[in-house]
């Protein structure tokens, strides 16, 4: 009786000898080509869902066929294990973060070994461990001391139910993040990181990321936003003090009827006139509860005050009024925009709203602008008027001119300018990483001796959520003793921003249990750069930008020799899934539906769009649930087929089942020729039958191969495996050709390993080998095994399909012509006819011409 296909026990069979035998635990070994592959570690929230299954798929997909080529594949797995999520569950279910965090990490474990995941877990540990953030503190205090960190006070982004700043990218839409509430803006003391400094650098090197994909680099230079012009500066009416904006348009400056100021400028106030000041500060609160990222896209309303001041533009000599206006950032150049409304359309609008005058300075070609018939800005290019000695001129030869003769004035200066900005590092929160610095009295700043690292985030704490973080009232915490002067000092009660720990773990892999540094440079040198990284497109302009930036601080700290950390980057899309909704009862699971209707009341559930998996729409399939139906290996092996790695991948429950029947398939096609297997002598009985499988199996080989290897189409894979599967079940001289169909059925086996490890794993030793698959190694395709016996040739007669021929595949011109003039349906028709011209076409077809 044949036995039939068990996924449970297979599955905690080999996950079982696995971790028992260590099989993916490795070393750095000089004699053999290393590969690292990481996908972007997990933040602990509990449980995984399917886009952890389909990233972690791909991956492991990639590090298993790594090692089947013989590849020294260092995959690692560990914990992103700080942050605000931690706090908010402490403070709703009544526990300590550290312990929601370690309870969600064996579980998050434990699901992950459950998928098969060749994961080195000797490697393993949580951000939150001392034994890692000590060390994030010392390259602090390295960074510290090379002048790459300072603090100042900052206009931030604020979530007051969190109680901390969120980084501009964590601002969605004007809201939180994590809690989804309106962010303000807030002036707080903060500790910056000098990501400035490096900004051409990270630029420059995204030319030559060749393995990253186009859309992410085009978001990093978007957001370094390197932009070269002028600073100019603007006399303040009455006064000796300077407004310095910076501009890419000094060929527009002779248009400039007023000034904007950002409403968190310094000058904001100090411009104000006394019968402004009250409706200016009521403007400045109003700007306050906008979030920066929504007033710099423009999700708001332009909108803006007079201060009651006026500065002189420098080449007119014109006063012009000086605004606060909601589009204006501090983040950006100097806080100052001077304002052409005739040829920027948001000043247009402004300047129409308020009734400020215009002033028209480029007249484009063949046309004739008014600035009282204008309905919209000229952004276009022309000739200059109204600007003095330089009107005629065209204006991207003003541009070097007027730049020029600023610098001869005094007045202005050419300047390179970057849209990115200083990281901001601190958070007011506990569950983090305490930032390793001390105030005294007497001595000032100073930073924390290295020999007194770390300094351990204190884990008796009451977390209530209210107050900011509870360090800065836990006494035992707070007050320490100055290195200096041995009076008592205050310890910085803010935090870093998790991303500071996300920013350099993949280094920390290279040797987690170093103790001595952050990480053995040797070790560091062997596995780095990062060969493969995997994750999503949403942390192009966060993690992504910031790791690039650690990674060269490291480098000038001399700590590391690279100077990128991730050699290639594959995006993932996200797992989406059709959602329905009950007028009555909101968002409904999948099993709260029957045939369209919602099971609770019997109304009609409206189909709405696929949407990715989340909680809060309750079109999420738990992963525990699947393996339990179907199996790890059907779970990894529809994430796989279903979709490209880099598309949205669409739920499906009939693609899972598909996947689960080719599974049993694959299976019975093993057990049932077990008898025609069992002894091979000599050579196939039908050497003709045998070629031809031999060739589906190599063409197989080279194609799964080729998907794999850099172009990771695994479900094109996928597909021709089962399309070799499919000729072993068609193939009918298997007791003739045991040779061949044993080699079939181990190029299936082998093939499919990477993708569904634990099924291969078990018919491989079904199959009589002591060995695992990697063991085995990759399958080569044998290119004489490719070459074809005869060859199909189609035949047309007047440039119509008449039939089809089949030749030697080397048959000459001659042999084709002979065997096409000889087909039956060509000779009818061209029976009564002169055959003109026989065409042929090398290896695909022959038109006969006959009139």
């Amino acid at each position: 009786m044949q036995e039939r296909y068990d996924s449970a026990a297979i599955e905690e069979k080999w996950q079982r000898r696995w971790e028992e035998q260590d099989t993916f635990a490795v070393r750095e070994d000089p004699d053999r080509q290393k590969y690292y592959l990481l996908e972007m570690f997990p933040y602990p929230s509990g449980r995984i869902h399917m886009g952890h299954v389909r990233n972690y798929s791909i991956g492991d997909v990639v590090a298993r066929f790594k090692r089947m080529q013989g590849l020294n594949v260092l995959h690692p797995m560990g914990w992103d294990a700080f942050g605000m999520p931690a706090e908010n569950a402490a403070i709703q279910h009544g526990t300590h973060p550290a312990r929601w965090t370690r309870e969600n990490i064996a579980h998050m474990r434990s699901q992950l070994k459950k998928m098969g995941f060749s994961y080195d877990w000797s490697r393993e540990f949580a951000t939150c461990d001392a034994e890692y953030y000590r060390w994030e503190q010392l390259i602090f205090l390295k960074m510290y001391e090379k002048g790459l960190t300072y603090k100042k006070s900052s206009f931030v982004n604020w979530c007051e139910p969190c109680q901390t700043v969120l980084a501009n990218e964590q601002v969605e839409d004007g809201r939180c993040w994590r809690c989804d509430c309106e962010v303000e803006q807030k002036e707080l003391e903060q500790w910056f990181f000098k990501i400035t400094a490096y900004a051409q650098e990270l630029l420059d090197e995204t030319f030559h990321l060749n393995g990253w994909p186009e859309p992410v680099l085009t978001m990093q230079r978007n957001w370094i936003g390197r932009s070269t012009g002028c600073e100019i500066d603007f006399a303040v009416k009455g006064s000796e003090t300077v407004i310095r904006v910076f501009t890419t348009r000094q060929d527009t400056l002779y248009g400039a009827t007023f000034m904007s100021l950002a409403p968190e400028h310094p000058m904001a106030l100090e411009l104000a006139t006394a019968e402004q000041r009250q409706a200016v500060e009521a403007f400045i609160a109003k700007v306050r509860r906008q979030d920066k990222s929504g007033r710099a896209s423009g999700n708001y309303e332009k909108e803006g005050i007079f201060t009651g001041s006026y500065c002189i533009n420098p080449v007119t000599g014109d006063p012009i009024p000086v605004y606060l206006a909601n589009f204006v950032l501090m983040d950006y150049g100097t806080g100052a925009v001077m304002a052409v409304p005739t040829h920027d359309q948001r000043d247009f609008e402004f300047a129409s709203r308020y009734g400020i005058s215009m002033r028209l300075v480029i007249q484009p070609d063949g046309d004739i602008l008014a600035p009282e018939t204008m309905t919209e800005a000229w952004i276009g290019s022309g000739r200059l008027v109204n600007s003095g000695s330089f009107d005629g001129l065209d204006n991207e030869t003003a541009k070097e001119k007027i730049a020029d003769y600023l610098e001869s004035c005094g007045i202005g200066r050419k300047r390179v300018n970057f849209r990115l900005r200083d990281w901001g590092v601190s958070r007011q929160r506990y569950w983090g990483t305490p930032i390793p610095i001390l105030y005294c009295d007497a001595c000032g700043t100073l930073p924390v001796p290295e020999q007194q690292l770390p300094v351990l985030l204190p884990q008796d704490v009451q977390i209530s959520g209210a107050g900011g973080s509870p360090l800065a009232q836990h006494e035992s915490f707070l007050y320490t003793e100055c290195p200096l002067c041995g009076g008592r000092a205050r310890r910085e009660t803010d935090t870093f921003d998790t991303f500071v720990e996300s920013s350099w773990y993949f280094v920390r892999f290279a040797s987690p249990g170093e103790r001595k540094a952050p990480f053995d440079r040797m070790a560091a040198e062997y596995w780095l750069p990062v060969d493969q990284y995997i994750g999503g497109i949403e942390h192009a302009v966060m993690h992504l930008l910031y790791a690039r930036f650690f990674t060269k601080v490291l480098r000038d700290l001399d700590m590391l020799a690279v100077d990128e950390p991730f050699r290639n980057l594959l995006t993932q899309g996200m797992v989406c899934m059709e959602t329905r909704s009950c007028p009555e009862h909101g968002w409904l699971f999948p099993e709260e539906v029957e045939d369209t209707y919602c099971r609770k009341c019997g109304r009609r559930a409206i189909l709405g769009r696929n949407e990715k998996m989340s909680k809060s729409k309750k079109n999420v399939v738990d992963p525990d649930q699947l393996i339990d139906r179907y199996g790890a290996d059907t779970a990894r092996l529809f994430s796989l087929f279903a979709a490209p790695p880099e598309k949205d991948l669409e739920w499906n429950e009939q693609g899972v089942e598909g996947c689960y029947r080719f599974l049993n398939r694959v299976w019975r096609a093993v057990y049932e020729n077990m008898e025609d297997l069992a002894s091979i002598e000599g050579m196939d009985d039908d050497a003709m039958a045998g070629r031809v499988l031999r060739r589906h199996t190599h063409r197989t080989i080279r194609k799964v191969t080729e998907d794999i290897d850099g172009r990771f189409h695994f479900n094109t894979a996928i597909s021709a495996v089962m399309e070799l599967v499919n000729t072993i079940y068609s193939f009918e001289a298997k007791k003739k050709c045991p040779a061949a169909l044993r080699e079939a059925l181990e190029a299936v086996v082998l093939l499919l390993s990477p993708f569904v490890p634990h099924v291969c794993e078990e018919l491989w030793q079904r199959l009589g080998h002591s060995g695992g698959v990697e063991t085995a190694g990759w399958p080569q395709y044998d290119t004489a095994a490719l070459t074809e016996d005869q060859k199909t040739i189609v035949v047309q007669v007047n440039g119509k399909v008449r039939g089809k021929v089949t030749v030697a595949a080397d048959a000459g011109e001659e042999i084709l012509k002979a065997a096409a003039l000889a087909e039956e349906n060509v000779m009818r028709f061209t029976e009564n006819k002169t055959v003109r011209k026989v065409i042929v076409v090398p290896g695909r077809l022959v038109n006969v011409v006959a009139s």
